[in-house]
C-alpha cells in the first residue's frame, strides 16, 4: 500500500530552508542604500539610463519591447511616444523629448488631435534648445491640422519674435486672440511685438539717414579729391576694371575712387575727411627709417607746411630713440618715394601737404600720406640715401 506524505517533506526543501536559519542576509536594503537600490527598479526609476543595455538592464529592455510592440496600433504607439516625450520634457531632455516626438510623429496615426500634440510638443522642445526655424516649422504643421489651436499660435508667436519677424508675430497674436480674445500672454506677446517692430522701424530710418549723409560726405569728399588731383594707391583688379571700363572718362574714375573709399580706413584707424569750410584733413605718418620709429599725425590740415609740425615736434624735447641728438627742426630732411618705380623724391619743408600730395608721381596708400624723414648730412642718411634714385620735384 503506497504512503502518502505531505507536499515538501521529502523534496529536501526543510533541509535547505534549516541551513539558512542561523545565517544573517546581507542582501537587504538599508536606510543608506536603499534609495539607490530602488532607482534600479524599473517601476521605481526616477529617470531611465542614458544608454539602454540590455544586458545591463534586461527587465528594462523586456518593458520597452512590451511598450512599443509594433504589433500596437499607431495611434497606441504615437501616444505612447508623446507620453515618453513628455517625461523627458519634464527632465528639461529637450533633445530625447524631441526624439520621442518625431517617433511619434513617424507612426503617421489617424488621430489628428494627437498629431497637433506631437507637432506642437516637439516645437516647444525645439524653441528650447533654440532651433527656432525647425519650432516654427512644427506650429506651422500643428496650424495646418487645427488653425486655431491656441498653444500653437502662442509658440509660433514666440518664435516670430526671436526670428525678429515682428509683424508675423503681431499678425499670428491677431489670429489668436480672434479664438480667444483675453488670452493675457497673446496680448503680452503682442504689446512686445508691437515695441519692437517700431524700434526696429526707427533704427532702420536712422541708418538710412546715417547711410545717406554718409554718402553724401563721401561723394564730396572724392569729387575734392579728384579737384586737387590727388592719386590713390589703386589695387591691380581695380586698375584694370578702370582701363576696361566701357563707360570710360570720369564715370569709370568715379567708379573706382569709390571703391578705394569705401569704407576705407587708415592703417591707425582715422581717415582722411573734410573739415566745415571744405578743406581735407588727411591723417599723416613721418617715417624715421634710421631708427624705425615713426609719428603719428592724425589731423593734417592740407594747407599747412611741414616745417609747421616739424618745429613743434623737435623744438625743445627731442624724441627718447634720439640718442644723437641730432634730429632737430633746423636738420631734418623730407623726402617722400614712388615704391613702383622706387624713386625718392626730395620735400621742402616749407611746402604744404597740398603740394605734395599734388605732386605728379605721389600716390597715397591705405588712407595714409607718408614722408621719410632723415637727419641731414648723417651717416645713416648718406647710405640710405645711395641706395636710391633720387628725382628733382
Amino acid at each position: 500500500m503506497a504512503s502518502s506524505t505531505a507536499p515538501g517533506e521529502d523534496d529536501g526543501m526543510d533541509a535547505f530552508i534549516e541551513q539558512f536559519k542561523e545565517q544573517k542576509y546581507k542582501g537587504g536594503f538599508n536606510q543608506d542604500n536603499w534609495e539607490e537600490e530602488f532607482d534600479k527598479i524599473p517601476i521605481f526609476m526616477k529617470k531611465a539610463p542614458e544608454e539602454l543595455d540590455p544586458l545591463e538592464h534586461p527587465e528594462l529592455a523586456c518593458i520597452q519591447t512590451i511598450l512599443y510592440d509594433e504589433d500596437q496600433s499607431p495611434e497606441e504607439l504615437a501616444k505612447t511616444y508623446k507620453n515618453e516625450g513628455n517625461d523627458y520634457f519634464k527632465e528639461k531632455n529637450y533633445k530625447k523629448a524631441v526624439i520621442s516626438y518625431t517617433e511619434g510623429l513617424k507612426r503617421k496615426c489617424s488621430d489628428s488631435e494627437l498629431n497637433v500634440v506631437l507637432h506642437t510638443n516637439r516645437a516647444a522642445a525645439q524653441f528650447y534648445l533654440g532651433n527656432n526655424r525647425s519650432a516654427l516649422n512644427d506650429v506651422i504643421a500643428a496650424r495646418k491640422l487645427k488653425p486655431n489651436h491656441l498653444k500653437a499660435i502662442i509658440r509660433g508667436v514666440l518664435c516670430y519674435i526671436e526670428l525678429k519677424s515682428y509683424s508675423k508675430a503681431i499678425a499670428w497674436c491677431d489670429e489668436g486672440l480672434q479664438v480667444e480674445p483675453k488670452e493675457k500672454q497673446l496680448i503680452e506677446l503682442r504689446a512686445k511685438a508691437d515695441k519692437q517692430k517700431r524700434i526696429e522701424e526707427r533704427n532702420l530710418r536712422k541708418a538710412k539717414l546715417t547711410e545717406k549723409k554718409e554718402r553724401v560726405q563721401a561723394e564730396a569728399l572724392l569729387r575734392t579729391i579728384k579737384e586737387r588731383k590727388i592719386k590713390l594707391f589703386q589695387p591691380p583688379e581695380l586698375s584694370s576694371q578702370n582701363s576696361d571700363d566701357d563707360d570710360g572718362g570720369d564715370k569709370g574714375d568715379d567708379r573706382v575712387l569709390r571703391a578705394l573709399f569705401d569704407g576705407i580706413n587708415s592703417e591707425n584707424g582715422v581717415v582722411v575727411h573734410l573739415d566745415e569750410n571744405g578743406n581735407l584733413i588727411w591723417p599723416v605718418l613721418f617715417l624715421y627709417p634710421e631708427y624705425e620709429e615713426m609719428d603719428f599725425i592724425s589731423a593734417f590740415h592740407e594747407d599747412t607746411r611741414f616745417i609747421d609740425h616739424l618745429s613743434v615736434m623737435f623744438a625743445e624735447n627731442l624724441p627718447h630713440w634720439d640718442t644723437e641728438k641730432k634730429y632737430e627742426s633746423n636738420n631734418l630732411e623730407l623726402y617722400f618715394e614712388d615704391e613702383q618705380r622706387e624713386d625718392l623724391f626730395h620735400v621742402d619743408p616749407v611746402c604744404t601737404l597740398r603740394q605734395v600730395l599734388g605732386h605728379a608721381r605721389y600716390v597715397v596708400k591705405a588712407g595714409n600720406p607718408r614722408i621719410i624723414v632723415l637727419a641731414r648730412g648723417s651717416s645713416f642718411s648718406r647710405d640710405f640715401l645711395s641706395g636710391k634714385k633720387l628725382q628733382a620735384n
